[in-house]
């Protein structure tokens, strides 16, 4: 009977997780914007200046729904502290309605340069600048809830077609397509709003 006790025992003590197994936490989900990398050496003041909006590629509701309605949008960044880089700070401007309205948002910088941290009430929104030449076109990353979005912008407002293309390239590789992708009017912008249209916000398109 004592080996059939024990036998028995010993295949409770097998079955029976241990208690550093049962304490095991499930590792937590991949962040899809990590695997985006940020432009290798991001130098904010050479990114800082007037950028013209030229696409947008995202999984959005609201654009697909008012692709025809979109206006001219342009932003304007500035470095919040020229020293340190601490945070960038982005005007956007786009007319509605016939007035210029001016989003003002602060990108709070993280630990890797090239990657900040938009603050809202709500659900804040990581933005990495993914590759840009700060000459002619950058391509800009944003993830919400966990959905990325990815835009185009240009030093003007028309790029080049390579430009384009290499635009929908990389979108591509985000799990978005040409028929999430959407292109801005090239002209009728804005580039001032009186006090009475400046929005402190979490605009994001």
């Amino acid at each position: 009977m004592a080996p059939a006790i024990f036998l028995f025992l010993s295949g409770l003590l097998l079955a029976s997780p241990s208690s550093a197994q049962r304490r095991r936490k499930p590792a937590a989900p991949e962040n899809p914007i990590d695997k985006i990398g940020a432009q290798a050496n991001f130098d904010p003041n050479l990114f800082a200046g007037k950028w013209f909006l030229v696409g947008v590629a995202s999984k959005c509701n609201y654009l697909s729904e008012n692709s025809h309605r979109l206006e001219a949008t342009n932003m304007v960044v500035s470095v919040a502290d020229a020293t340190s880089s601490d945070s960038l700070l982005v005007g956007t401007f786009r007319p509605l309605d016939g007035i210029c309205w001016n989003i003002k948002q602060a990108y709070f910088l993280t630990k890797t340069p090239g990657r900040y941290l938009l603050r809202s009430r709500s659900s804040p929104t990581d933005v990495v600048v993914g590759e840009t030449d700060y000459r002619s076109y950058a391509i800009v990353y944003y993830q919400r809830k966990r959905k990325i979005s990815a835009k185009l912008y240009g030093r003007t407002a028309r790029v080049s077609d390579a430009i384009v293309a290499k635009f929908e390239e990389r979108v591509t590789g985000v799990g978005l397509n040409e028929d999430l992708t959407y292109y801005f009017p090239a002209y009728g912008f804005c580039d001032s709003a009186d006090q009475f249209h400046i929005l402190d916000g979490e605009f994001q398109m």
